[in-house]
């Protein structure tokens, strides 16, 4: 029997996106904040995860290890490493934990891994838990599916700050996904990656994605689509994390009332 309001716990709660979420989760009412977790042997274990994030004492104490807290929490959030994502997904399956899964850069292997919990845990995994994003996935099904193959190039273009570890960034290639499935293609058969030297003109059905890493950019994003005579771009951009810890706030209490299942943010916001 789940709490109510539902207990959240965060990973990584000392890092940039840790903090942010524990300002995030501060802020609502409807959740409790009940566990911040570090890394084992942390000098930061045993401190106020809200004068980690610069809110000052909130009472609730960081500790280095899950099963220090297993009894603390319903709901996991993790913005971590695809690893260590994988290793706290086991431990929410085996202790009857829902899971809030913000991780970026998992392989196809490790997707598959994630995807074999789905009738063990209740999960939301989401490349990007913005709201603004995920009601963009729409707008660009819809363009894709008006377009068609009416003689449209398509790029996907995407910035973060120079300390992002992963390219593309899941959310870009999310949208290539929507995008190709909207119009019967497959992205690992067209999506291109990579242009240098002589490559030649572009083919037809390629969706094609271009990387930039600088300064602290938090995240923009740019589909285009272009034809002669015009061209249609439609863009996200994200000036703070605080709109990823908002939807992966609204995300937590959404699946804490869920059966087991791997949902996505469009299942959270009721666009599916």
């Amino acid at each position: 029997m789940l709490s109510n309001p539902p207990r959240i716990a965060i990973v990584g709660v000392a890092g940039r996106m840790g903090r942010t979420l524990v300002a995030a989760l501060d802020q609502d009412a409807q959740v409790k904040l009940a566990v911040g977790v570090v890394e084992p042997g942390s000098s930061l274990r045993g401190a106020d995860v809200g004068e980690l994030a610069g809110l000052g004492k909130l009472g609730v104490l960081a500790v280095d290890s899950l099963a220090d807290a297993v009894d603390e929490f319903d709901v996991l959030i993790d913005f971590t490493a695809p690893r260590v994502t994988l290793k706290n997904l086991a431990f929410c399956a085996e202790h009857g934990k829902c899971m809030v899964i913000g991780t970026t850069g998992l392989g196809e292997g490790e997707l598959a891994e994630l995807d074999g919990y789905r009738d063990r845990v209740p999960l939301v995994f989401a490349p990007n838990m913005s709201v603004g994003v995920n009601l963009t996935l729409k707008l660009l099904e819809t363009a894709a599916q008006a377009l068609g193959d009416e003689g449209y190039d398509i790029e996907v273009i995407e910035a973060h700050h120079r300390y992002k570890v992963d390219a593309p960034s899941g959310t870009a290639l999310k949208m290539g996904e929507v995008v190709a499935e909207s119009l019967g293609r497959s992205l690992k058969e067209h999506g291109v990656f990579e242009r240098v030297g002589q490559c030649g003109p572009r083919s037809d059905k390629e969706i094609g994605f271009a990387t930039i890493r600088a300064g602290d950019i938090v995240g923009e994003h740019t589909v285009l689509f272009a034809t002669e005579g015009e061209r249609i771009e439609i863009t996200h951009k994200a000036s703070s994390r605080m709109t990823f810890a908002k939807g992966a706030v609204r995300a937590a209490r959404w699946v804490s009332e869920q059966p087991p299942g791997r949902y996505d943010m469009q299942d959270v916001l009721g666009l599916k």
